[in-house]
């Protein structure tokens, strides 16, 4: 019963370059707003996360990707929230802003500009430094 209190999401660190792919909360969202963040969202009933990931990319991206193999990146939980991030370094078709009224801008960063951002997470700086470095 307690996981189902809990907001599961999934999330992908899109990474290409040296560059990191970040994504800017819309100021109407109840949770997170003004932040930059990584895409991604919550599970839907009977959804992996791993398939949640591949579903909220292509719903706020329009891109394709292949489930990744393996663990998460990073995973955090606390009494409300389950957090997973997962590394994505191929994807299939031109990254676009399909969900402008969850993300009022989206871009590319290097390490030392997106860790200068106002992060949705307090662990992203140290998770992109171990993914870019």
């Amino acid at each position: 019963m307690e996981n189902q209190l809990k907001h599961h999401v999934a999330c992908g660190l899109l990474v290409r370059n040296g560059l990191v792919f970040l994504a800017h909360r819309s100021s109407t969202k109840m949770s997170n707003p003004n932040v930059w963040d990584l895409p991604g969202g919550h599970l839907e009933l009977g959804e992996s996360s791993r398939q949640a990931l591949v579903r909220e990319l292509q719903e706020e991206l329009s891109v394709s990707i292949t489930p990744p193999d393996g663990s998460a990146i990073h995973t955090r939980s606390n009494s409300d929230l389950v957090l997973e991030v997962w590394r994505v370094d191929d994807w299939a078709g031109d990254i676009v802003n399909a969900a402008p009224d969850e993300h009022d801008d989206i871009g590319w960063f290097s390490l030392n500009e997106a860790i200068s951002l106002d992060l949705a997470d307090p662990a992203y700086p140290a998770l992109f430094q171990q993914e870019l470095a």
